[in-house]
């Protein structure tokens, strides 16, 4: 077995989130603009109203960023005036470095973000020290992740509610092994790292101290679930439906298991380019919106998987797109099947609500948990601290302004900041204000 320094090599070496400030940051973003054909033409009479027409997007090929793709490949940006450049980004790090350079020094002005990273660059948590402040404009995805597990733990048929898993498992894991049950995610500190976080604990896992907890890009879970680096993997399709098709592994939980409608990825941009260009980031979420809600219609599901599939945005088979896109699964050990829309993502709409609104009392929720984690010391040490960057970093306001503008009906605009109570699939629950209590009731923690 490789030793923990040979493990990290193997992983990339992606858990460090230092950068060097100077130089070459990050990796050559691969571009795609608006301009590859879209049924709907440029709108100059809108383009001649804004601040500005341009705005370079960094995005990860993974669901949460169909909205932006679609989009562009809809010309749905261009009817507003807009033309949107998409950097694919090698990973979570290069889109950070590449968001602290910005389009001027050759990286993005924003684009697609688990949370909380806009709120910690804004802070310089993530960017050694060097504070980027940035503007959540819209959520793009809810739901659509899932914790994949490896073939070599199949016996233990991991599912959503560990508690069905015999409580000693992780200890015998160690004692056969000689070493933890390793889990992964893409990006540390943020999404994918707190749905795997909350799955263990709401079973009396301590995700600290009971496994190791690894940072791994996703393209190259495949070949890490194949070889034993990890038993499980916290990520957004198609990676989850890659391993559980291709057979590598199986799909032990959806994220929709742990916290229906929960909140996913945003869109979020650097705040020097929205204070510049108000009306140009009240067009971008215009077109996002529009996006959002072609994507959910299913009769547009089967195109949207194939544009997605292209070798220039995701490069993965269509079927498996399709398959995530309409909430069509294989799950636990034994492949039970799930044919459930509301089960997969969704970008417009669900028994909670809107989801493209940037509910205020979501986005406190991540950095709630990374309170409970202690994941930014110095920074972010109360909930007076969260609350405060929250306010500082979420704005509502655009989303708002480009709702009016497109018309939608009152019914589909939030009446207000926070979507309410929310309970887990523990039982837990998540009063937004009160979320002290929230904190209070979670057994284990930093």
């Amino acid at each position: 077995m490789p030793s923990r320094r040979r493990l990290f090599s193997l992983v990339g070496g992606a858990v460090s989130s230092s950068l060097v400030l100077s130089g070459c940051l990050g990796n050559p973003p691969d571009r795609h603009g608006s301009t590859s054909g879209p049924p709907i033409a440029f709108n100059r009479q809108a383009a001649s109203q804004l601040e500005t027409t341009t705005i370079s997007l960094g995005f990860i090929p993974i669901l949460e960023s169909a909205p932006l793709v679609m989009a562009v490949e809809k010309g749905l940006f261009a009817k507003h005036g807009l033309n949107v450049t998409l950097s694919k980004q090698a990973s979570w790090t290069s889109a950070r470095d590449n968001v602290v350079l910005g389009a001027k020094g050759g990286g993005i002005d924003g684009g697609q973000w688990q949370m909380p990273m806009p709120m910690m660059i804004s802070e310089g948590a993530l960017t050694n020290g060097k504070k980027v402040p940035m503007v959540v404009l819209a959520m793009l995805m809810s739901q659509g992740n899932g914790i994949a597990a490896a073939n070599s733990v199949r016996d233990a048929n991991l599912s959503a509610d560990l508690k069905a898993t015999p409580r000693d498992y992780f200890q015998q894991f160690s004692n056969k092994e000689g070493r933890k049950f390793r889990a992964a995610y893409t990006f540390p500190k943020a999404n994918q790292d707190l749905w795997l976080r909350y799955w263990l604990a709401a079973a009396g896992v301590n995700p600290n101290t009971d496994v190791e907890l690894l940072t791994v890009p996703a393209p190259e879970t495949l070949q890490g679930m194949k070889n034993g680096t990890m038993e499980a993997f916290s990520t957004g399709d198609p990676w989850p439906s890659r391993i559980e098709r291709q057979r590598i592994g199986y799909l032990a939980a959806t994220t929709a298991q742990i916290w229906k409608a929960h909140p996913e990825e945003y869109l979020a941009v650097r705040a020097d380019w929205v204070n510049r260009n108000p009306k140009a980031a009240v067009a971008l979420v215009k077109g996002l919106i529009e996006a959002q809600r072609w994507l959910d219609k299913p009769q547009n599901k089967a195109e949207a998987a194939g544009i997605l599939s292209s070798r220039k945005w995701f490069n993965v088979p269509k079927p498996v797109l399709e398959q995530a896109l309409r909430g069509q699964y294989n799950l636990g050990a034994k492949g039970t099947p799930v044919n459930n829309p509301a089960m997969g993502p969704l970008y417009w709409s669900s028994d909670r609500g809107v989801i493209s609104y940037p509910y205020k009392s979501l986005t406190l929720w991540f950095l709630v948990e990374s309170l409970r984690w202690k994941f930014y010391p110095g920074t972010l040490n109360t909930l007076q601290d969260a609350q405060a960057i929250n306010n500082r970093v979420v704005r509502d306001d655009i989303w708002r302004q480009a709702a009016k503008e497109l018309g939608l009906p009152a019914a589909e605009i939030p009446k207000g900041s926070s979507r309410g109570r929310e309970i887990f699939f523990d039982g837990k629950v998540y009063d937004p204000a009160n979320p002290q209590a929230y904190l209070n009731s979670l057994a284990i923690k930093s």
